[in-house]
């Protein structure tokens, strides 16, 4: 049984006790005066065990708090960064290079993602708690790409690291990679959700936090696929014919990293991926050595043109490669999953792609 459902045991039990005390009810003021007591005899009695109990288990009283609540929409940021079910890494949840307000609420968190569109508050609450629920688990859910002492050399290496999605022990692998202008990194909406889904589907799905600047971006990608593919075992996960994903500035990540591989970005050559899924960049460079690549973007995207992007998907298409492109109409850019557009299910159409390139490489 993990802490917080001990926690929950005791408090039911607690709460159980408390009800006991009232089951009679109270007709006059000699009963209300007699049950008052009784309750506060079974509050004497439970209370100090509770307490007792948190203490020889390791508890504060924080933490004992934070293990009994869910967050929710009103839950402020800043009380998830400083969870201490986190240990920690709980800011990386969040853009570490963007200003936080302390009033900001999970249900606001789109006010911090510029350039974002279509942000779900109802999705961000999901994964927070998700978060939580694995870490009190016990279950790691972040990994650090890089050592203690090469984060000493380069302090801006302590802002990275990976947040694992678990699907099915063994199953295949994806990397996602969000984007925001390789100014920050917009995980929340860009890559959490994405790798939700796909541990959902059984895949295991690790979201990237990298140092903004498209050439450190691309090499704590590098690292990460390296990470990825020496701890495989230890992991539980494939990484025959993983995926790379990326969104805008992610989507550039996940693109050169397939066209160029890890050794241009200082790591020892890794496989390339099986394919790469990106959603609405402007990348129009084509080298001819692109993996099969899924893309999708809306008409109204003021920053990735939709007609760019098909002309790079057509040349892909050129080369012998298979790749496709899904656009949508009226969507602006940064729609993430797209829930409740009209590029809902987009991520589904992009999967059945990465599965039909693993049976091809099979």
């Amino acid at each position: 049984m993990t802490k917080r459902r001990r926690i929950k045991a005791i408090m039911l039990a607690f709460i159980m006790a408390l009800g006991s005390a009232r089951s009679a009810g109270a007709e006059d003021a000699a009963e209300m005066e007699k049950e008052e007591m009784e309750i506060q005899t079974v509050t004497d009695a439970v209370l100090p065990g509770l307490f007792l109990y948190l203490l020889f288990s390791g508890y504060s009283l924080a933490e004992a708090s934070s293990q009994t609540d869910e967050y929710t929409l009103e839950t402020k940021v800043a009380d998830v960064i400083n969870d201490p079910v986190f240990e920690g890494y709980g800011k990386l949840i969040f853009p570490v290079d963007r200003p936080i307000d302390e009033d900001l609420e999970l249900q606001d968190v789109g006010d911090i993602l510029i350039w974002y569109n279509n942000v779900n508050p109802d999705r961000t609450v999901e994964i927070v708690n998700y978060l939580k629920d694995q870490a009190e688990a016990g279950q790691q859910i972040f990994y650090d790409i890089y050592t203690d002492e090469e984060k000493a050399e380069d302090p801006e290496k302590e802002d990275t690291g990976l947040f694992f999605f678990r699907g099915d022990p063994g199953a295949k692998t994806a990397v996602v990679n969000a984007g925001g202008g390789f100014v920050y990194v917009a995980a929340m909406h860009d890559s959490f959700p994405h790798a939700l889904e796909l541990s959902k589907k059984g895949y295991n799905a690790f979201a990237l936090i990298y140092r903004p600047g498209a050439e450190t971006a691309c090499e704590d990608l590098a690292r990460a696929i390296a990470f990825l593919h020496e701890n495989a075992e230890e992991l539980q996960i494939d990484m025959t014919d993983y995926s790379l994903w990326g969104g805008s500035a992610g989507a550039r990540m996940a693109a050169w990293l397939g066209s160029y591989g890890t050794t241009a970005f200082g790591e020892e050559d890794c496989p390339s991926p099986a394919v790469v899924i990106m959603q609405y960049t402007g990348l129009s460079e084509v080298t001819g050595n692109e993996p099969p690549t899924y893309a999708c973007v809306g008409t109204s995207d003021g920053i990735a043109s939709y007609r760019s992007m098909e002309d790079y998907i057509s040349r892909i298409q050129n080369n012998g490669t298979d790749a496709e492109i899904e656009v949508f109409d009226g969507l602006r850019h940064g729609f993430g999953l797209g829930e409740g557009t009209a590029a809902e299910g987009w991520i589904n159409h992009a999967v059945s792609f990465w599965e039909r390139n693993m049976e091809e490489h099979s």
